[in-house]
């Protein structure tokens, strides 16, 4: 059993007088980081398919409030760690994170750090949607007081934009690599110049090219993401042949598969409603994967680390676990067509977190009393399962 606190007003009243200014996302892989917010939203903010940043202003955030906010949460830390060796049992650091973590009494920063301590505070993240386009001198400050203020730290990640990449000269990105950043996100999406051009993704298939390119040359890890069914019915066949060649060109580190899903506050949606995108559908979208990764011939490492995807457990080393990866989306298209849509929804409603999950019969009796109560409409099944997947957007 964890530690259950029983916390004076007192105490909480002084662990909520200390808080600092978070973005609104953060890639799934940094669970666990702690959230430090560098910018606000984001410089381009016209990519068709997001609707995070959409209606704000993109703000510089001065480094000195950056660095106050690195030290309240190096505050809040002690704060916490300190209540671990005040318990009357000395109640382990980790039961006593996740006790504040999972109690509504403490505000978001309080929680969040409480979070990154239950994690074993191994890394940063530096919102929001691009970070390097900070000036240099100011993103190493910042890098710089993080190591400091945290010397534990094993990892410090970012988003970023691929033309900001390519504008930061091989010296800015050796000086920023120097200074503490580890990995770099970035939203590659597609390498297919004319879809990135209708998305308003602001870049071009070299653009990506040169971006990643110069972000691994600093030794700085490289994710790029690919968002399968982007291209919808038109750019199918381009998306994949051009976003297999950019990544070939690259060589990342990581490709992290997130499937489009659109939701109505998207600019996506309008050119949905008039007919103008014609989407995949879900089991298309699961053999356009296949067709990238038999494209595929780099040395990186692909995970399927976001909710959205329908098969998680495609993921592995490339090349050697393309054949396995390969094998489980043809075992998920060979099935009958009432299995996969038993799957689909199963997947998207929690019971399903991966195929071999259909032989247990907890969940798929589950699954198919869901099925029963929608009915044989099968336009009431499918509405179910965008229901429920733009919940995770």
């Amino acid at each position: 059993m964890f530690w259950r606190p029983t916390l004076s007003a007192q105490t909480v009243d002084r662990f909520n007088s200390l808080s600092f200014e978070m973005g609104p996302i953060r890639p799934p892989s940094e669970a666990f980081s702690l959230l430090v917010r560098a910018t606000r939203n984001c410089p381009w903010n016209r990519c068709e398919f997001c609707h995070t940043y959409k209606g704000e202003r993109f703000e510089l955030r001065p480094v000195p409030e950056i660095e106050k906010d690195i030290a309240t949460a190096k505050a809040i830390s002690d704060e916490i760690q300190g209540l671990s060796r005040r318990t009357a049992q000395r109640e382990p650091l980790r039961h006593v994170a996740a006790a504040i973590y999972s109690s509504p009494r403490f505000n978001a920063s309080v929680r969040s750090v409480a979070l990154w301590l239950y994690g074993g505070a191994q890394s940063v993240f530096l919102q929001d949607a691009n970070s390097l386009v900070m000036r240099t001198p100011d993103l190493v400050a910042v890098l710089q007081r993080l190591r400091e203020t945290f010397p534990g730290l094993a990892r410090i990640t970012s988003y970023a934009r691929s033309k900001t990449a390519a504008r930061k000269s091989h010296e800015e990105m050796r000086d920023i690599a120097t200074a503490g950043l580890s990995r770099v996100h970035i939203g590659l999406e597609t390498g297919h110049t004319p879809l990135l051009a209708c998305i308003q993704k602001g870049a071009a298939a070299e653009d990506h090219i040169q971006g990643g390119r110069r972000v691994a040359a600093a030794g700085i890890s490289l994710s790029e993401y690919v968002m399968p069914g982007l291209g919808g019915k038109r750019f199918s066949r381009g998306h994949v042949e051009d976003t297999a060649r950019v990544l070939n060109a690259i060589g990342p580190d990581f490709i992290r598969l997130r499937s489009l899903v659109v939701r109505q506050d998207m600019p996506l949606s309008a050119r949905l409603a008039e007919g103008e995108f014609e989407p995949l559908s879900e089991d298309e979208v699961v053999a356009e994967i296949g067709e990238l990764l038999q494209r595929l011939e780099c040395r990186s490492q692909v995970k399927s680390d976001h909710v959205l995807n329908l098969l998680p457990e495609v993921e592995g080393q490339l090349p050697e676990d393309k054949p396995r990866m390969i094998g489980v989306i043809h075992s998920y298209l060979a099935m009958p067509a009432e299995r996969r849509l038993q799957y689909r929804l199963g997947r998207r409603a929690g019971y399903y977190e991966k195929l071999a999950d259909m032989a247990d019969p907890a969940r798929s009796d589950a699954v198919r009393s869901l099925l029963a109560r929608l009915g044989d409409d099968g336009e009431a099944v499918e509405g179910a399962i965008q229901s429920l997947k733009t919940r995770f957007i």
